[in-house]
């Protein structure tokens, strides 16, 4: 669909004919370049302060108007309250799921909200792949073992300390298939796995998730936390597991039972777990699952990459230019503030 200019979502603003831009995010790659062709860009990535710095609504709406900026990027800020009362053109929230914006109060505004979806997909992806590698082949405490010169530790070499089955052949159980889990699924299959998959919203998913839990040998949990997934993960589905099954959680601690997989690891009846998020974004140093040597932690790392910032960058600068000549952006959230 072709905008006119006199249709287009920022008539309400009284801007000048060279855009300003505010660029919180970190952004980098061919998007940067794309949005310096638009605007002149003030950029002040939130992830490059030291302390952390993060805007809320009346922060931020602050250095807009101190900026004198009509486009707005995010990916962390707070964007609320005071925000909408200035005469933007567009916000771009550099996340999959714009959970920073407060959306419905944009579309009142009548300011477009883009996103970035799938921009992490590779990322996350690579990262429950490492995770599955450390736990099947004990990697950190083999590490440990070298570090501390107790290869031989206990009267045994390392061979019989640390054993394991090859994930060639086995079966693993991915639960979710959207973008990351699209992305996991290929990468399984490329270590020889053979891959079935749970999602009720994909005709392409294979399993029931009863029948994936009892089926698989390893478990990598993609869902969305929504009503409907949060905890669907919890003391009976670990129990369906077969034994030894290792549990792989790259997306978020919402989706499992924390005290049902401790209890299920500590029984032994699960062979490990590698996880990259815990609820609050932090679990305490007491917590049991931190003395496993058959659990890997990480700090929910799984899409810091630079790419994942490239990818954000492009995305986002595309559908921005899409929106200043007029076209439809691609990934908007709230296309009810375009025309008809």
């Amino acid at each position: 669909m072709k905008l006119t200019p006199a249709s287009r979502p920022c008539e309400h603003a009284a801007v000048a004919d060279r855009p300003k831009a505010l660029v919180t995010a970190p952004f980098r790659g061919e998007g940067m370049t794309t949005l310096q062709s638009l605007a002149d860009v003030v950029y002040d990535p939130w992830i490059e302060q030291r302390p952390l710095r993060i805007y809320d609504g009346e922060k931020l709406a602050a250095r807009v108007a101190a900026e004198g900026a009509d486009i707005l990027v995010v990916e962390s800020d707070f964007v609320r309250g005071p925000v909408f009362d200035l005469p933007l053109r567009v916000i771009g929230s550099c996340r999959g799921d714009p959970t920073n914006v407060d959306v419905a109060a944009a579309t009142k505004a009548g300011i477009p909200v883009l996103r970035a979806p799938g921009r992490n997909a590779d990322a996350v992806a690579e990262m429950t792949i490492a995770l599955l590698f450390a736990v099947n082949r004990y990697l950190i405490p083999a590490d440990k073992d070298v570090r501390a010169g107790q290869i031989y530790a206990e009267g045994l070499i390392p061979y019989q300390r640390y054993r394991a089955w090859q994930l060639a052949g086995r079966t693993a159980g991915v639960v979710g298939l959207g973008a990351v889990g699209r992305a996991t699924k290929w990468r399984l299959e490329g270590l020889g796995m053979r891959v079935i998959s749970y999602d009720p919203y994909n005709p392409e998913a294979t399993h029931s998730l009863d029948d994936l839990l009892e089926e698989a040998d390893v478990v990598s949990m993609h869902a969305m936390v929504t009503d409907e997934t949060r905890g669907m993960i919890g003391k009976n589905e670990f129990a369906r597991m077969k034994p030894g099954t290792i549990y792989v959680n790259s997306a978020r601690a919402m989706l499992h039972d924390t005290d049902a997989l401790t209890e299920a690891l500590a029984s032994g009846h699960l062979g490990g777990a590698g996880l990259d998020h815990f609820e609050g974004e932090n679990l305490p140093t007491d917590h049991p699952l931190c003395s496993m040597t058959n659990v890997v932690l990480t700090p929910h790392i799984g899409g810091a990459t630079y790419d994942t910032e490239a990818n954000h960058s492009k995305m986002i600068a595309d559908d921005i230019d899409r929106l200043l000549r007029g076209e439809r952006p691609l990934h908007i959230v709230n296309p009810e503030v375009l025309p008809g």
